[in-house]
């Protein structure tokens, strides 16, 4: 686990959360019905290279790509490919880069074209459930805490929180200690201290919260083959609360 010691590492910090930030901004700008997901890939790593950032995900054990670009009933890591997207279809996608050492990371579910009311709740449930984890993320609270808030969101409204993949910690790598599931009672885990690094993400599904890995050992869908959500931030723990550092300044 990564503690921030000095302004210049928050500094740095910031800058990779900024350019993952600018990524999302141009996928964004250019996600709609027809473009596909490896042109969408494209675009974000002719930006982070041309930013002088390094992708974080492009060869990370094997992946192929520069994002991960999840569609519908995809949860998360899915692989850009050249089928066109559709009008009412949802797309998660998931961006890291790497600047000066540090690590920023980012995921969004953007709706494509325009979307059905019950999908719309999906991803304004999971944004929400982002924001009220995130409000959770001061220091002296536990780690739990961030998780309990995100299932209490979630649950509320009638959907489920994935458990088989979680957030974590970041810094230096993008995986850090410690994991951080989007479920579990509060007042348990370490307790948050100032400079703390954390990527937080919930995956939420409409149907049941049960997942599988497919056979490229990437892709992860939903069981029931219900649409699913997933927003990520990457947060600094501070003495002034949680800095979101992947939302633009």
């Amino acid at each position: 686990m990564i503690i921030l010691k000095s302004r210049d590492e928050l500094q740095s910090m910031r800058e990779a959360g900024q350019v993952v930030a600018r990524a999302h901004q141009l996928v964004a700008q250019h996600v709609r019905p027809g473009i596909t997901t490896r042109e969408l890939d494209q675009l974000v790593e002719r930006f982070l290279l041309d930013s002088k950032a390094i992708p974080a995900f492009k060869g990370y054990h094997g992946y192929p790509a520069t994002v991960c670009a999840s569609v519908n009933e995809v949860v998360v890591h899915g692989i850009p490919n050249d089928i066109p997207l559709e009008e009412g279809w949802i797309l998660g996608v998931d961006i890291g880069a790497y600047v000066k050492g540090f690590c920023g990371d980012s995921a969004w579910t953007y709706p494509i074209g325009s979307i059905d009311q019950a999908t719309q709740k999906l991803l304004d449930v999971t944004e929400k459930a982002l924001f009220q984890g995130i409000s959770k993320a001061v220091i002296g609270n536990r780690l739990s805490d961030i998780s309990h808030q995100i299932q209490t969101v979630v649950e509320e409204d009638g959907f489920s929180v994935v458990r088989d993949f979680v957030g974590h910690g970041i810094g230096r790598k993008m995986h850090e200690a410690p994991q951080i599931p989007n479920f579990g009672a509060p007042g348990r885990g370490p307790r948050l201290k100032a400079g703390m690094t954390l990527a937080i993400e919930p995956m939420v599904n409409a149907g049941n919260y049960h997942v599988q890995v497919q056979e490229d050992n990437w892709t992860v869908l939903t069981v029931d083959r219900s649409l699913s959500a997933h927003f990520e931030h990457t947060v600094a723990i501070t003495a002034e609360g949680p800095l979101i550092l992947t939302v633009l300044e």
